[in-house]
């Protein structure tokens, strides 16, 4: 076993977190990780806030790439893989060279739908130079480019407003860093109203009604047909005058490699329990681009958790992957909006308190007891404590689960100081508060806990938690054993591999 070579074709979040479990069980030296992007892996759920100019591009990494090396790890960047060879258990590169593996996992991710929108791609196949995509964080070195700041001032060719084609959960985390950075922006979604994979129509109407509050105008039931001279054409006859067109409608699993190599596709890889290809054991594949039990996931911590499964797996260990349950998290300033699961399709009693002039619509929906879906908009309060029921499946008390969507009673509104050692804080990385508190500082966190380095959502909560911890306080290692979640299976908003 100690002999296997192991080669990762992919460099994102799903990767690194392989990476990490690998170099914990003694195999980083038999190693060897792909990866298409000239960056190290870094976290793509925080592409948005270096967008909004909150994070540098620099503090987005991952692990530093002496890291990999330092643990025997080949990390090779600007290694596009085109060709699985599994006769010869070779994997080819663009330049035709080959690598020889003895596992080969597939963390490929996922690639962005483009919409059929007439004029985007001109007649030389390029495109057109107002419309940027989002995913990547080359992506957003251009669109920063485009926005530098001394640039809108004095260059009067520079973007002043833009389209955001997609109402989702990136759409709005995109369309929010624009406006932050002083750019007009207005969203056009095909559906009937915003984040419709996640939230119902009331809570969907908030949402409208807290874009237009921040200045951004939502266009629903409306698809983009035509990119012309005078802006973006409509379905509905509008056409909207636009400096930028950026597209975040979408994606779907990156599954080219696994087509060609004959492997089992229908929308990603379909994989066992053991993460493993339906028809070829050497062959795995973990994050977007894999399907397991007719279910793929555009998240990080199941990407996360299959990471670690996996690890285990070509360690010769036991290990299987059961699922996951979904926590989505808007991160966008102004905007605070939580789902667990999926509230659109679970069925059970509705609990429900809405106040459209604040802005804020909370439902659970539970059965025997338990909350097996919600949606939380406006106010994320008592999201840990929501979130560790969610997680753990307890059966509540009659009146509980009304209770839990009261605004938190505090004096400072935030309840992070009131949250139990085992309630969770970190969704990514399945982190409790215990565990969080028994840390000196928050590179501690970073470092010993991996909490905050995905979606980032919990920050603030882990700073808060840092901040009230009593001086010089610090856990045993039995206290933080006992505080840990028992089970990390949830996912935060944004893809991973």
């Amino acid at each position: 076993m100690s002999e296997r070579k192991i080669v990762i074709v992919g460099g994102g979040m799903a990767a690194a977190r392989l990476v990490e479990g690998l170099v914990a069980r003694g195999l980083g030296p038999q190693t060897t990780v792909l990866a298409e992007e000239q960056h190290v892996p870094y976290n793509r759920i925080l592409l948005s806030a270096v967008l909004e100019g909150t994070h540098r591009p620099g503090a987005l990494a991952l692990r530093e790439k002496q890291w990999y090396a330092d643990r025997g790890v080949d990390l090779r960047l600007d290694s596009l893989v085109v060709d699985i060879h599994r006769d010869t258990r070779t994997v080819e590169l663009a330049d035709r060279t080959r690598v020889p593996y003895d596992a080969v996992v597939l963390a490929t991710g996922a690639i962005p739908s483009l919409p059929p929108i007439r004029g985007v791609v001109r007649m030389d196949g390029s495109m057109d130079p107002r419309v940027q995509a989002f995913r990547s964080l080359d992506d957003c070195a251009r669109l920063l480019t485009l926005l530098d700041e001394q640039g809108l001032r004095d260059n009067p060719r520079l973007p002043r407003s833009a389209v955001i084609v997609g109402g989702g959960l990136l759409g709005l985390q995109v369309s929010r860093a624009l406006a932050v950075r002083g750019i007009e922006t207005e969203i056009v979604e095909g559906r009937d109203h915003l984040l419709s994979s996640q939230v119902d129509a009331s809570a969907g109407k908030v949402l409208k009604r807290s874009m237009a509050k921040l200045g951004t105008q939502v266009y629903l039931g409306a698809r983009a047909t035509r990119l012309t001279d005078e802006g973006l054409q409509l379905d509905n006859g509008y056409t909207l005058e636009t400096d930028l067109v950026v597209l975040t409608a979408g994606g779907r699993p990156r599954a080219n490699l696994a087509r060609r190599a004959e492997l089992t596709v229908n929308r990603g890889i379909v994989v066992d329990d053991q993460l493993r290809s339906v028809d070829d054991p050497d062959v795995y594949a973990i994050g977007d681009c894999a399907e397991h039990n007719a279910t793929t996931t555009g998240f990080v911590s199941p990407a996360w958790e299959q990471a670690g499964v996996l690890a285990d797996v070509l360690a010769g260990n036991q290990a299987a992957y059961q699922g996951h349950r979904v926590v989505a998290r808007l991160r966008a300033t102004d905007l605070d909006v939580c789902v667990l699961g999926e509230p659109q399709n679970e069925t059970g009693e509705i609990v429900e308190i809405a106040n459209p002039i604040k802005g804020t619509h909370r439902k659970l929906v539970v059965r025997d007891g338990r909350i097996v879906a919600g949606a939380l908009v406006g106010d994320l309060s008592r999201v840990g404590l929501i979130t560790q029921a969610f997680d753990r499946q307890t059966v509540l008390g009659e009146h509980e689960a009304g209770q839990l969507l009261l605004p938190e009673a505090s004096a400072s509104g935030s309840g992070i100081p009131q949250l139990p050692d085992d309630a969770e804080v970190c969704a990514c990385a399945g982190v409790s508060a215990g565990r969080i508190r028994a840390c000196r500082s928050l590179e501690d966190v970073r470092d010993t806990t991996r909490a905050t380095t995905g979606c980032g959502g919990c920050a603030p909560a882990v700073r808060q938690l840092l901040a009230t911890r009593p001086s010089g306080s610090q856990l045993n290692a039995s206290q933080i054993s006992a505080s840990q979640p028992s089970n990390g299976q949830l996912s935060v908003e944004g893809t991973t591999s």
